[in-house]
């Protein structure tokens, strides 16, 4: 990055902070923090600590850094050189979920930013729901680049160690689930010998089972729901053209379909258990969640502050709360330049889609708005050249 595009990014940076500085996340005089400035090679500043906001505030206008970040943790000197002397008391369980970690595969942001907040609902969902955290003890946040955050701020958390974190994170993407202890096995009389039939998880069940008998009938019925849906069923292993039917009947029965999200499985209890495994293996990715793990098992992280600038988008920590995430738009709501047009020299062509426009940018001079130019500054996919009057 040129140096006038470093200034004029710091200007901008600094402007912005003055009339929107960040905001301090709770018992602030326990937080260490750190800074990357807009100048490659400064390197992280960490080590530092606030007694008031004021003085936090006043810090970041006058400095400016790229990216603002303090610890998940607390400790009782947070300023103190080393991590032995810091002490520390607890931290808060945060997660995050990075776009670029999810597997969906595309160039486009919006495509990438909408998978990450249907992935981030659905963490949300696992921690109100399975693990019982009121929505008053979750903080989310659009971290101003491709992902979201969740703090979770509740004593209950605070001293758990690295290992009892993973374990929570591999509850949350299904890692080493067990599926003997969701689809019990059972043994029938029949006419003349026994069978092993699989007992279903109800709707009303905690957990993946709950989660795994709401999947396993939407696969159901978009399998029935196919063109030709009894060839489509044929294609399983053992699935006969009789036993289709009775699966197409079953499902599109409201009856049934009732007795189904009970765990009621008995009229297609004779459908072999490897079709269920086939269904099983479809459903089980969509229902985890993609969480960057090493983020959730280090318990001295550093994590972005609300509010801050995030410095290679140019884009704003947006803190939503769980009714927000739903109505929220990343590429409109955390823009915060504005629509003045800037001259930019681009070396690295590319698509920018913000505030509901797509521009198509090409190598060498082009004419953006003030806040497409920025977060291709950001990015470090162009040059500042000027204003244009």
């Amino acid at each position: 990055m040129e140096l006038n595009t470093i200034l004029f990014i710091k200007r901008k940076f600094q402007e912005h902070y003055r009339k929107e500085p960040p905001e301090p996340p709770p018992y602030l005089e326990k937080r260490e923090w750190g800074f990357l400035m807009l100048d490659p090679d400064s390197g992280m500043r960490r080590h530092k600590a606030f007694i008031s906001v004021g003085e936090m505030q006043e810090y970041i206008q006058a400095m400016v850094p790229a990216h603002v970040y303090h610890s998940a943790a607390y400790y009782q000197h947070p300023g103190a050189p080393t991590m032995k002397e810091k002490n520390w008391e607890g931290a808060d369980l945060i997660f995050d979920i990075d776009a670029d970690h999810l597997p969906v595969k595309t160039d486009s942001i919006k495509v990438m930013l909408d998978a990450a907040k249907q992935e981030i609902i659905k963490l949300t969902g696992f921690l109100m729901d399975d693990f019982g955290f009121g929505e008053e003890s979750l903080h989310i946040a659009f971290s101003g680049g491709r992902g979201y955050h969740v703090h979770v701020r509740d004593p209950r958390v605070l001293s758990l160690d690295s290992a009892q974190r993973r374990e929570i994170v591999d509850y949350l993407s299904g890692t080493g689930l067990d599926m003997d202890h969701i689809f019990k096995k059972k043994y029938v009389e029949g006419d003349d010998k026994k069978s092993k039939i699989l007992v279903f998880p109800s709707e009303s069940h905690g957990g993946w089972g709950r989660l795994v008998n709401r999947k396993l009938i939407r696969y159901l019925q978009e399998l029935t729901g196919d063109e030709n849906p009894v060839k489509r069923l044929m294609e399983f292993d053992r699935i006969g053209k009789k036993t289709a039917q009775k699966i197409i009947d079953t499902v599109n029965d409201p009856a049934h379909l009732k007795l189904l999200r009970m765990g009621n499985f008995g009229a297609l209890s004779s459908i072999p258990p490897g079709f269920w495994e086939t269904a099983l293996q479809q459903v089980i990715p969509h229902i985890g969640v993609h969480i960057d793990e090493p983020v959730t098992a280090d318990i001295k992280r550093l994590i972005r502050a609300a509010s801050s600038l995030h410095g290679k988008s140019g884009m704003k920590v947006i803190s939503l709360s769980v009714d927000e995430l739903h109505r929220f738009e990343p590429l409109v709501d955390a823009v915060v330049f504005g629509d003045n047009e800037i001259k930019i020299n681009v070396t690295r062509p590319t698509t920018v889609e913000m505030m509901d426009e797509q521009f198509e940018v090409e190598e060498g001079a082009n004419v953006l708005p003030e806040y497409a130019a920025i977060y291709m500054m950001c990015k470090g996919a162009a040059e500042y050249m000027g204003g244009v009057r």
